[in-house]
């Protein structure tokens, strides 16, 4: 729902797919709220309250299948949901199985942080972002314990994952256990060699590499060193993960973008995983790897926060004209840096190159494409690197993690037959410093290319902001649909109910499994319905960009816990200014949820000078009201306890500003 526009297919959880069409202030009674509006079969029409945006998600289900739009109150849409739910359970039963087998493997808990671990910290030139630090706290955490780690580190390229690799690595290297670091080309394996020596320069950790860039003698030497355990550290290629590469005592394995290795290096990579800490990076979420982190198979730390004076990439889709061409070299070759051209087939690349040189005979233009033979190759890009070209003409091998930063134009050839994860990666290769960054997507025309090609080219450029890599991955899901992401037996499942509710689904199913197996109370996932009668809303004038105000809404009705509350309305405020009457009692609403949601209480609503509460009675809250306060206790007038239990509380004498402050004096005492 984060990314929603009118007209798109929506899915609540109680009432089935329907029809967004967008955001109604409404004034009920004097009362003034926003609510998103969805239309269902036969014109019906359901107002969702923005404090229950949780309960709707965006439909993403198989492709070229139009879902069924549900009737409001119908059977059918249950009928649906429960059909999907039993087939969830049989995944759900796999998933368990396999988090148990993880949990009983016995690995090697490292020590907490000392002197030498703060120092390293200290010697990094750049302040750490708050995502960086929260993901290298987890990191440290899963290395702490004896169940070993299986991390994944998502982050939009350029946001600091490597920092949080060198820091785990010395961690590992420091309590004397060998670190393996994988990365898929021999560049980016010089590149965190470079990295990793000179941050670790200060300390007798001994670095070193397995790659092409080592003679045949030296690489034997490597290998020998490694079984003897003279090194600590060691960074390659899937030359690492052969058969005559023996580790005397391998603590920790660091895989740099796993998805560019092939099925037989995964499953070697596998294999070296099973008691061992192993720390996953990556800039390109791909939905099935986030999918089996949402459901706890694997652990996720998300890195969304950009470092600090970093532009968005100028994005520019448009028909290939040498004037356009002439412009965007012109004026990086005018600020002494250097241009990425990507066009992405061999047979023609020389006449590309000569076609740029006619352009601009004075650029010294370099070619680079993966049928070269690798060591002419791996020249041409170290010269690149050293400045020795101005121009590289290349295909799609810069496509992962090559880091110049001299390098902040890109342009590609031909965008509309690449995958939208290829153009974003492509287009990240620039952009890697405080200067501005500019990226060109060329296509022939616009009527000759297909409607995949065109939404493909459309994502790019909407999602230009900083930190889009999420949201890219998502909407790629969207364009290709999410059959082809769980396997046959689960299409009819994610076709029923969408791909977001099904990954809801199959994360409460996994989790009810493991609360039933580890003998936990079984606790109902509530999302509360307030209802206190004062107006509750973003202004259009504080924010007047509506997708911007629904992605707000939907982060601040999933908040489930008073410090994410805090970072939110913190962030609100630096960005958008101090909060308007409205937007402040709408927080003050969310606080209240977090509250009710912790007690299991089902709902909070003030209606003819009373409070009601209504909850399910086996979960306590009566022995919570009997200790409540006497200033409370006096308040109460009726109590009801069938189906459910329903308590009400007098509020005479208490005003309507006073309302809110009441009821989270109330909450508290309730929660003691």
């Amino acid at each position: 729902i984060m990314d929603i526009s009118s007209g798109d297919y929506v899915v609540h959880i109680d009432h089935g797919i329907g029809i967004y069409r967008g955001i109604i202030n409404l004034s009920v009674k004097g009362v003034k709220q926003d609510y998103l509006l969805i239309e269902y079969a036969q014109e019906d029409k359901l107002y969702v309250p923005v404090d229950q945006f949780d309960l709707v998600h965006k439909y993403i289900g198989i492709k070229d299948r139009t879902p069924q739009v549900y009737r409001l109150g119908g059977v059918s849409w249950g009928k649906a949901k429960g059909k999907a739910k039993k087939s969830i359970q049989k995944l759900a039963q796999e998933l368990y199985s396999l988090y148990v087998a993880r949990k009983e493997i016995r690995g090697f808990a490292f020590s907490k942080d000392n002197n030498w671990q703060q120092e390293l910290e200290m010697s990094f030139p750049y302040e750490e972002t708050y995502d960086q630090l929260q993901a290298l706290s987890e990191v440290k955490a899963d290395m702490e314990v004896v169940k070993p780690m299986e991390r994944l580190v998502c982050g939009d390229v350029g946001y600091g994952k490597t920092e949080i690799a060198i820091r785990a690595a010395f961690k590992a290297a420091l309590d004397g256990k060998q670190v393996a670091i994988l990365a898929p080309t021999t560049i980016l394996v010089q590149q965190h060699y470079d990295n990793f020596r000179e941050r670790m320069s200060s300390f007798p950790i001994n670095v070193d590499m397995l790659s092409r860039f080592r003679t045949k003698q030296e690489q034997k030497k490597v290998i020998d060193d490694l079984g003897e355990g003279k090194i600590d550290i060691i960074i390659g290629t899937h030359r690492l993960i052969q058969n005559d590469i023996l580790f005397k005592d391998l603590g920790l394995l660091i895989v740099d973008e796993e998805q560019r290795f092939g099925v037989l290096h995964k499953e070697r990579i596998k294999k070296l995983k099973e008691s061992i800490d192993s720390l996953t990076l990556t800039a390109t979420p791909i939905p099935r790897t986030l999918h089996m982190s949402l459901i706890g198979v694997r652990d996720l730390s998300v890195i969304n926060t950009p470092p600090e004076d970093r532009f968005p990439i100028a994005t520019y889709i448009c028909q290939r004209e040498d004037k356009v061409i002439v412009e965007a070299i012109r004026r990086e070759l005018d600020r002494e840096g250097q241009i990425f051209f990507v066009h992405n087939r061999v047979r023609s690349i020389q006449k590309i190159a000569r076609d740029l040189n006619q352009l601009f005979p004075q650029a010294r233009i370099g070619i680079a494409h993966g049928q070269m033979a690798e060591e002419p190759l791996e020249d041409i890009m170290i010269d690149f690197l050293e400045k020795k070209y101005d121009i590289l003409v290349c295909t799609t091998i810069i496509e992962i993690g090559l880091d110049i930063p001299n390098v902040n134009t890109i342009i590609i050839d031909d965008a509309h037959k690449f995958g939208l994860s290829q153009l974003y990666q492509l287009r990240g290769r620039v952009g890697r410093t405080d200067r501005r960054a500019y990226a060109y997507f060329f296509y022939p025309s616009y009527r000759s290319i297909s409607d995949t090609a065109r939404k493909r080219l459309q994502a790019i450029k909407e999602f230009s902001e900083l930190g889009s890599g999420f949201k890219l991955a998502m909407r790629d899901l969207e364009i290709r649909g999410a059959g082809n992401l769980l396997g046959k037996e689960q299409h009819g499942s994610v076709s029923e109910v969408g791909f977001n509710l099904y990954c809801r689904l199959l994360e409460e199913a996994v989790r009810e499994l493991r609360e039933e197996k580890e003998g936990k109370e079984k606790k109902e996932d509530v999302t509360p319905v307030i209802d206190v009668k004062i107006d509750a809303y973003i202004p259009e004038g504080y924010i007047p960009d509506l997708k911007q105000r629904v992605l707000i809404y939907k982060k601040l009705a999933e908040i489930k816990d008073l410090e994410d509350l805090e970072r939110e309305k913190e962030e609100l405020r630096d960005r958008y200014g101090a909060y308007p009457r409205e937007l402040r009692n709408l927080l003050e609403i969310i606080y209240l949820k977090i509250f009710l949601r912790k007690l299991g209480i089902n709902s909070m609503i003030v209606k003819e000078n009373k409070l009601i509460l209504r909850y399910p009675e086996n979960i306590g809250i009566k022995d919570k009201l009997s200790r409540l306060p006497s200033f409370y206790q006096q308040r109460l007038i009726k109590e009801e306890h069938r189906l459910f239990g329903i308590s009400k509380f007098d509020l005479s004498g208490i005003k309507s500003a006073e309302i809110l402050k009441f009821l989270k004096e109330f909450v508290i005492n309730l929660e003691k």
